[in-house]
């Protein structure tokens, strides 16, 4: 049962990456979150992309955009739907880990409550903004410290962003 719902979840996802490529389609949800997806001063970003899937009892939006300057990266990312709502649980749960390698902080940041890891060996983070109760901002950074990945975040404009995903 469990492995038959897993291939018509991975149908409809490549259902939902190639149905773009049609050449007759109406815009997508993602769409909308794309122009929020900023170009970034000294980084050199990929275009950005994006997938909608719907179906009966369920949604997803996705909209992702990469950056590189030099061996350092970055992956912004904006999700609508339920997957979003799992990867809040950490946030609303208040989540605080401290060790010697690194931390996982709930906080606030700008009015918005947000999620902060950060691995000091490895210079790489992840810092995660609730948009709504469905809604996520996500920027994953490797070989920046950790003020410099949350200043590229605070780059990107997070009320539109949250204005955008919670557009119907």
């Amino acid at each position: 049962m469990l492995q038959s719902r897993f291939k018509v979840f991975c149908f409809f996802v490549a259902l939902a990456i190639l149905w773009p490529l049609s050449p007759s389609h109406a815009d997508q949800p993602f769409q909308r979150l794309l122009p929020l997806l900023v170009d970034l001063a000294g980084w050199e970003g990929k275009k950005p992309g994006g997938m909608s899937m719907q179906m009966s009892d369920t949604s997803m939006t996705t909209a992702t955009r990469e950056y590189t300057r030099g061996s350092a990266r970055l992956q912004a990312a904006v999700m609508v739907g339920q997957t979003a709502t799992g990867a809040l649980a950490p946030i609303q749960s208040g989540m605080n880990i401290q060790t010697p390698d690194g931390h996982v902080m709930s906080a606030t940041m700008h009015g918005m409550q947000v999620l902060k890891n950060y691995n000091n060996p490895q210079k790489s983070g992840t810092l995660i903004v609730a948009l709504g109760k469905d809604a996520l901002f996500n920027l994953s950074y490797d070989g920046l410290t950790e003020e410099e990945g949350l200043a590229l975040a605070e780059k990107f404009d997070w009320k539109a962003l949250q204005t955008a995903a919670q557009a119907k």
